[in-house]
């Protein structure tokens, strides 16, 4: 498998678009060490190419049915299951050995991952709560991040966690209007099949609100300053838009701008953590 096929199969991108959830945890846990942010970041990566994989392979047989879908790489026949399948577990064993490389917490935490990212594809088959399952396997980023450093739970990491929960679920449902018609016919659940497009946005809008609400408890308990919460604000605007365009009656095109400014989130967020902490420890 070339690295172009690679690259397509698990949306390396989404990667890139991931990897300050974790950080993210890292910085309000205190910045940690080089050697943590590596780690983190190798951790990350690994979950990712997993889960991608994992999707890819699961999912094969319905993508193939989808016109959305069908020119991935598995369904097109540009790459072997049994090549995917390989990806999977191996990303999954560098999972398990990054976070060893951290602590115990994350190395025990690892494999309860690990079965999230790989029965996630399967949620859709008999649950609309498949959108808050996704949330769930990618709240373990900060939460993974955070711990990382401290090695303990505390309040700080589960409020992190809902944050990217809430976010990613109200942007999934989102996501599954595109396949309302579809979802139907093959007998998929989601939000959108089981509320109708219009309940099923207000749940999304509940999702974003509930995410910006965990952004500014995220704050106030960690004493935040002016980087992180201008950073709120941004993200704020950008959810804002977002719902106005989920509602165009052009779902497509709404959904390819949807995710244009999507991009900016984690890492305005990013930055605005990260200017914070630079300034607290100057002052």
């Amino acid at each position: 498998m070339d690295f172009k096929k690679f690259s397509k199969l698990i949306m390396i991108e989404q990667t890139f678009f991931a990897l300050p959830f974790a950080l993210i945890g890292v910085l309000f846990a205190g910045g940690g060490t080089v050697m943590t942010w590596v780690w983190v970041i190798v951790a990350l990566a690994a979950a990712r190419t997993a889960g991608m994989s994992f999707n890819r392979v699961i999912d094969a047989k319905i993508d193939a049915k989808n016109p959305r879908t069908s020119d991935r790489p598995v369904p097109k026949g540009d790459v072997r299951p049994a090549v995917v399948w390989i990806t999977a577990c191996l990303s999954s064993i560098l999972l398990i050995g990054a976070s060893f490389m951290l602590n115990n917490l994350c190395f025990y935490l690892s494999f309860p991952a690990v079965f999230m990212l790989f029965t996630y594809s399967y949620f859709k088959r008999f649950s609309a709560s498949s959108h808050f399952y996704l949330g769930l396997v990618e709240a373990a980023a900060p939460i993974g991040g955070y711990i990382a450093v401290t090695g303990e739970f505390t309040r700080v990491p589960f409020v992190l966690g809902c944050i990217i929960m809430a976010w990613i679920a109200g942007l999934d449902i989102v996501y599954a209007i595109q396949d309302m018609e579809f979802d139907v016919k093959e007998n998929l659940y989601s939000m959108p099949v089981r509320l109708g497009k219009k309940r099923a946005l207000i749940i999304s809008t509940a999702c974003y609100l509930v995410s910006i609400l965990a952004m500014i408890y995220a704050g106030f308990l960690t004493h935040k300053t002016l980087p992180y919460w201008t950073a709120v604000v941004l993200v704020g605007i950008i959810f804002f838009y977002q719902q106005r365009l989920a509602r165009n009656k052009n779902i497509t095109w709404a959904i390819k701008n949807f995710f244009k400014v999507n991009i900016y989130i984690s890492p305005i967020l990013f930055f605005g953590t990260l200017t914070d902490l630079f300034i607290g420890k100057i002052l």
